[in-house]
């Protein structure tokens, strides 16, 4: 690990001021699960690590009208404990349970898991977010079966690595991040994840000296279910992902959204999926058409076609664990 100056700030303006306008010269520090490793493996060598750890003002779960406002330091096992998310949102409930490490649960925050660099080992062996040797895509041509599925047009074929990811863009949530001199703005969650098209490019749509401090979720009554494929539970991530929400009066289906995780370089929409269940009744054949139509346009590298079974898997589960 190259050594780095360290800062610990009291409020997010200080916070803010501390940090670079440039990716890399300077790091957050919020749980540390993911920012150590990447320090101790020198996949960062920031100047300066700006560490969160003494700002309250981003930490906890509060409600404010018909939402809930969760702050990014809030640990992942203060968020599964509280009563309001426990009632409202069992997909981010099954999301952060499923990550099972107590170690992870206990220091792992809310924005570091959504801010967290692609787990891709081309990249965390230093050979960059694309995974490229010159021109060459070390992805496409080498081991890429944990890779996307979705999207994978372009260089960006990494999976998005977040566990509250899908669920927090199905559920409509909004974040919110302060820059400069306290000036803050609100994204959707949707918004929030991107595919950087460069090395000067991060995987979320912040700025390098903005911070992420909080995620509002509205409370409008949404069935909401994640069903994860995993190989393991613990120190480890799924195949393949599902997070499903919608609306159910008198047993029709409206306002539905379905979303995959770890498919694609952000939480992947299926528009078509969603579009699927609105209008009709949930059973076995209208998770099933749902399914079906959540994998349309998926576009296997050569060797991880088995996720697009994992998907639909996924899809069909989450459905029917959100009806019932």
């Amino acid at each position: 690990m190259k050594s780095f100056e360290y800062a610990a700030p009291k409020t997010t303006k200080e916070a803010t001021a501390l940090l670079s306008d440039k990716w890399g010269e300077t790091e957050i520090l919020a749980g540390g699960t993911d920012l150590v490793t990447s320090l101790k493996q020198q996949i960062t060598t920031p100047k300066r690590v700006v560490s969160l750890k003494n700002i309250s003002e981003i930490r906890g779960i509060k409600k404010q009208g018909n939402n809930l406002n969760i702050g990014a330091m809030t640990t992942l096992g203060e968020l599964i404990a509280n009563a309001d998310v426990q009632k409202n949102f069992p997909a981010l409930v099954t999301a952060v349970k499923n990550i099972a490490s107590p170690q992870i649960l206990s220091m792992g925050t809310v924005g570091g898991d959504l801010c967290q660099r692609p787990r891709c080992w081309y990249f965390r062996n230093g050979l960059g977010v694309p995974g490229k040797k010159e021109t060459a895509s070390l992805v496409r041509e080498g081991d890429n079966r944990y890779h996307a599925i979705f999207g994978t047009e372009g260089d960006a074929l990494f999976v998005n690595a977040s566990s509250l990811a899908p669920a927090l863009v199905a559920l409509g949530a909004k974040m919110t991040i302060e820059g400069p001199k306290g000036k803050a703005r609100t994204i959707s969650a949707g918004d929030f994840f991107r595919a950087p098209k460069s090395e000067q490019e991060r995987e979320i749509s912040i700025a390098a000296n903005e911070i992420l401090t909080g995620i509002s979720v509205p409370m409008n009554g949404l069935k909401n279910a994640t069903y994860e494929v995993r190989h393991r539970y613990g120190l480890d991530w799924p195949y393949a992902t599902a997070t499903v929400a919608f609306s159910d009066k008198n047993g029709s289906v409206s306002d539905a959204r379905v979303v995959l995780g770890h498919v694609a370089a952000t939480p992947w929409t299926a528009a078509a999926a969603a579009k699927a269940l609105n209008g009709g009744r949930i059973d076995e054949n209208a998770a099933a058409k749902c399914s079906d139509a959540a994998i349309e346009g998926a576009k296997p590298l050569s060797r991880n076609a088995y996720k697009v079974q994992l998907a639909k898997t996924a899809v069909k589960r989450a459905v029917l664990a959100a009806a019932a």
